[in-house]
């Protein structure tokens, strides 16, 4: 027993096994795989186990644009993906009703940083001009793109490359087929389809195999655990609890519905819809063929009847007779997310509402942090979890932040799960001490002191001066110096939008032209 223990635990990391299919498995997957070149003889193995009986849940319709290089470096076609995928072009988010609910009440996040970010901070400068300009509409062309429901980019730019930063809407169940696909026939991932019924524990704590119904004992040296809300591995084998964070995040249900198009030539949206109603808010995200609607929304505020009446509502009578989906949600994360050998990516890690599409990021940056600095053995593997804990348990609190951010702004009174909302109790100290730092100056990079941070400053000055949040600047020392170089910048910003506006196809006409032609490859 005691050289079984003592070889587990310092044998060479040569083969991981991925228990779990869906987006999270198969996203894992192949970032793993190319990175550690799976294809090639004497090459670390990457084995992915799934079971044929469970289905994938699938509404996970919104990536951030980290997904074209994560696509690319897997030696992915963005031509290909985006026709099988049902795939289109996110470019932000519009916040509708959000502020005080009525019809004039939006703000873009844009997936553009503001014009000359990097070099000088335009909030200050703004704030004069705000009562004539949105922040997003002055510092950044991407708003106006949308609107005009443009595209991010031209039939001749390259794949991958763009105009405007985007990111996708997609179909997560083609995806996680797509991906399947490309893994087994061109990245060497060994794929078992099979049901897990035990999971093997050495002496020492690790996993030593999971054995299976028809293919018995799949051995490993690291286990991935994408097995979704059941959390398998690190939840039911190894009992780390999860960490509920309902009493920041209020919302606990979402119903889910595919909307078809009037026609064929229906506009395509080119960012991500999000309307606040009385107890939550509803997605709207445009896909190639259909829309993907739904709303999630607080059971402690409102009843599932008046949320599927509210959702039936806003998709119209026409489409009174489409299948709804109710999903429950859990919002939070376990305790850890590596524990001995087994790691645990996707939902089987947490899960928060989809307000800024966070969930598939969340497993891009956990797949990619595990192919670059995977144990060479088992002896420094408690070094690497621990550093891995560390990193995205903060990377969790700053994303919940981030999400409550968007409620304590609002002034709507409407329904109590607003005013609840704001409730100073609910709200993470972390957030409340940048509250009061951003009544005297705007967000910067310097907030944020971390390498891993998820959201950039530039994102909570979008959301900040989106809902009208205004910064006393005569109170900082903050000195306006460089009116000159800022007035260039907003006069930058408005010729990117006449060169934007008079050269980029609408999204539906892209979408059409990407389907016959394709873009032309790197």
């Amino acid at each position: 027993m005691s050289d079984a223990n003592n070889s587990s635990k310092n044998s060479a990391t040569r083969s991981i096994v991925i228990v779990g299919g869906g987006a999270a498995g198969w996203i894992t997957a192949g970032i793993l795989a190319a990175k550690l070149r799976s294809d090639t003889e004497g090459s670390i193995q990457v084995t992915l186990v799934e079971s044929p009986d469970i289905k994938i849940i699938g509404v996970g319709e919104g990536t951030w644009p980290t997904m074209r290089s994560t696509l690319q470096k897997m030696g992915i076609s963005e031509t290909e993906f985006m026709k099988y995928c049902d795939a289109t072009f996110k470019q932000g988010a519009k916040f509708a009703k959000w502020v005080d609910g009525s019809e004039e009440d939006y703000y873009y996040h844009p997936l553009m940083l503001p014009q000359g970010f990097l070099k000088m901070d335009l909030a200050p400068y703004w704030h004069k001009y705000a009562d004539k300009i949105s922040f997003s509409e002055a510092v950044c062309f991407q708003e106006h793109i949308c609107e005009q429901g443009l595209a991010p980019k031209l039939i001749t730019t390259s794949e991958y490359d763009s105009v405007a930063n985007y990111a996708y809407h997609l179909n997560a169940g083609k995806l996680a087929d797509f991906l399947q696909k490309h893994c087994k026939e061109k990245l060497g991932v060994h794929h078992i389809l099979d049901n897990v019924t035990e999971v093997r524990p050495a002496p020492n704590g690790d996993i030593t195999a999971v054995a299976t119904k028809n293919n018995g004992d799949i051995t490993g040296d690291l286990f991935i655990d994408c097995t979704g809300f059941k959390s398998l591995l690190l939840g039911e084998h190894y009992s780390v609890p999860f960490l509920d964070k309902s009493d920041i995040l209020f919302i606990d249900n979402a119903l889910a519905v595919q909307v078809p198009y009037d026609d064929e030539d229906s506009k395509i949206a080119s960012h991500t819809i999000s309307t606040a109603q009385q107890a939550g808010w509803i997605w709207d995200i445009g896909l190639g063929t259909r829309r993907g609607v739904g709303h999630v929304y607080s059971s402690q505020h409102t009843s599932e009847d008046e949320a599927e009446h509210d959702l039936r509502s806003y998709i119209g009578v026409k489409n009174k007779d489409l299948m709804i989906r109710k999903i429950p949600i859990r919002s939070g994360h376990r305790k850890i997310f590596w524990k001995n050998n087994c790691v645990a990516v996707g939902l089987s890690a947490g899960f928060l509402e989809p307000l800024e599409a966070s969930a598939l990021v969340l497993i891009e940056l956990s797949a990619t942090m595990i192919s670059e600095q995977l144990p060479a053995d088992r002896n420094v593997m408690d070094i690497v979890a621990k550093r891995y804990n560390e990193i995205f348990l903060y990377r969790w609190d700053r994303i919940i932040d981030f999400l409550k951010l968007h409620y304590i702004l609002s002034k709507r009174t409407d329904n109590k799960f607003w005013s609840d909302n704001r409730d100073p109790d609910t709200i993470p100290e972390s957030l409340k001490d940048l509250m009061k730092l951003w009544q005297y100056r705007a967000p910067g990079d310097m907030d944020f002191t971390s390498n891993n941070e998820v959201f950039p400053a530039a994102s909570y000055q979008y959301v900040l001066y989106g809902m009208g949040f205004r910064t006393d600047f005569s109170l900082s020392q903050t000195q306006l110096t460089e009116q000159a170089q800022a007035d260039d910048l907003f006069g930058r910003n408005m010729q990117a939008v006449k060169r934007a506006l008079a050269t980029l196809p609408k999204n539906r006409d892209l979408i059409k032209k990407l389907h016959e032609h394709g873009f032309q490859s790197i």
